[in-house]
């Protein structure tokens, strides 16, 4: 070979490498930051075409689940989006909801007072405060106490109160109340039977008698709860009946090739789902007692397919001759008349019963988050049922939170409630119809608040305004 030649094929075999280097490394990076739940902030940041159109996430999750500051950038963007808000002088209304949410009671009717009062849900009376917009409570506030009677009936008072002043009380079954309903007594105590009459009583109260009823009516075993009235009222069913795509993926910016690249990858970048339509299309959360596995079939539409399930297989169980309790008796079971769906409703993979967001290591279950976030049409999924004493838990930057803190004297945990607080605010010129979203989400504790995540984005559109309730 001439010796002139050898520089030339050198250069060129280098050049080659360093491609393939940089190839395969923005491959492994990409799919790095989906499965830490940073591709997001990426994708937004290069998104950005200038300070006044910057998109920016205010905090990241940290290994605890507590909230740590990503980075000065996140600051300057805050500070940025905060002077737009500001410096608004146009006719558009703001918008603001807070929530709250509360795990397990499980017949503690002085500790749920506690945590109601504290979280502001409740005045020095325990009337409804009108402090907040909406109360969600997850389910299991039956079993291990004897306050079942004091506890329901305190629920539908609040309800009651909230909707005279415009608020909603959401209320969930969880798995004891199920097990109740089906005849399985393992965790009554006898003393709460006494506070019933006899066993009968009690059966009939949980069946035809004001609790069941109050079941019927009022609870569901799931809720998506819009964070902007633009998504319709709770429990609007994801994705919309004739809608022609149930996930929309944005590919835009500089992200167009990397995800051209990645496009056999594509289930790792499921966090891009968004209706080009709304904005907001996932400005939603779920509530679950359980968890809403990633495999269970009837997961869409969300919620009114589960919810339906729920209702047929509830009045199977209320209207049938009520079985003598489990124990001593044998376990009754379900009824024969149960269909297959209505089955994989109560089983270990259905949303009462489901643990795998709590028990899940973290590659797993980040991995498989935006998935089921995607298909119920929400940012966010809460649930109770397994118990963390110490703490409530956040995992994946706050898109799975788990409340149940053990809060019933039964387990003798930390007293804690969610609290939930966003707004929309109008910035710039109303013909541009652009806006500031802001969500915060706290961790409430009788002697301290933690925020476990806080986010802040801006979006475009026309978002019903004059008709917020």
């Amino acid at each position: 070979m001439p010796i002139r030649t050898k520089p030339l094929i050198f250069g060129l075999a280098t050049v080659l490498i360093f491609a393939f280097l940089v190839h395969t490394l923005k491959a492994h990076f990409l799919v790095f930051l989906s499965s830490t739940g940073q591709l997001g902030f990426v994708q937004e940041l290069l998104r950005a075409k200038s300070s006044s159109w910057f998109v920016g996430v205010g905090s990241a999750s940290g290994p605890s689940g507590t909230s740590t500051t990503s980075s000065r950038a996140h600051e300057n963007a805050g500070s940025t989006l905060e002077d737009l808000i500001r410096q608004y002088k146009g006719d558009r209304t703001p918008f603001t909801r807070r929530i709250v949410a509360v795990g397990d009671l499980h017949g503690d009717l002085p500790n749920a007072r506690k945590v109601l009062k504290f979280s502001g849900v409740v005045d020095e009376e325990y009337n409804w405060s009108g402090e907040v917009d909406y109360f969600v409570q997850t389910g299991d506030i039956i079993d291990r106490g004897d306050d079942t009677i004091p506890l329901f009936f305190w629920m539908d008072r609040l309800r009651e109160q909230a909707n005279q002043v415009g608020g909603t009380v959401l209320s969930h079954l969880g798995n004891h109340e199920w097990m109740n309903m089906i005849g399985d007594w393992r965790y009554v105590y006898p003393t709460e039977i006494k506070t019933f009459g006899s066993v009968a009583a009690r059966q009939r109260m949980l069946s035809t008698g004001r609790i069941g009823r109050s079941w019927a009516a009022n609870y569901t075993t799931a809720s998506r709860l819009p964070l902007h009235p633009s998504l319709g009222p709770p429990n609007t069913p994801y994705p919309p009946p004739n809608s022609p795509h149930e996930v929309h993926f944005e590919k835009e910016g500089a992200l167009d090739e990397v995800l051209d690249d990645l496009h056999e990858q594509e289930h790792h970048l499921e966090l891009f789902y968004d209706d080009k339509r709304d904005p907001l299309s996932h400005a939603a959360i779920s509530f679950v007692h359980g968890g809403l596995s990633p495999t269970y079939e009837e997961l869409t539409p969300f919620p009114s397919k589960i919810n339906e399930l729920s209702t047929s297989l509830m009045r199977k169980l209320q209207r049938r001759a009520q079985p003598p309790p489990h124990p001593p008796n044998p376990y009754p079971g379900l009824p024969a008349s149960t269909t297959k769906e209505e089955a994989r409703l109560y089983d270990s993979n259905g949303p009462l019963w489901y643990r795998g967001w709590a028990m899940g290591d973290d590659e797993t279950v980040c991995s498989q988050v935006d998935g089921v976030l995607a298909r119920t049409g929400t940012r966010r999924m809460i649930m109770g049922h397994t118990p963390d004493f110490h703490n409530i838990v956040s995992r994946c930057n706050g898109k799975i939170i788990i409340i149940d803190t053990g809060i019933s004297h039964a387990y003798g945990g930390v007293l804690s409630a969610l609290s939930i607080h966003y707004e929309l605010h109008p910035v710039g010129d109303d013909g541009d119809e652009r806006w500031v979203e802001k969500e915060v989400v706290e961790a409430l504790y009788a002697d301290k608040r933690e925020v476990l995540d806080s986010a802040v984005r801006e979006v475009v559109g026309d978002f019903g305004v004059g008709e917020w309730k």
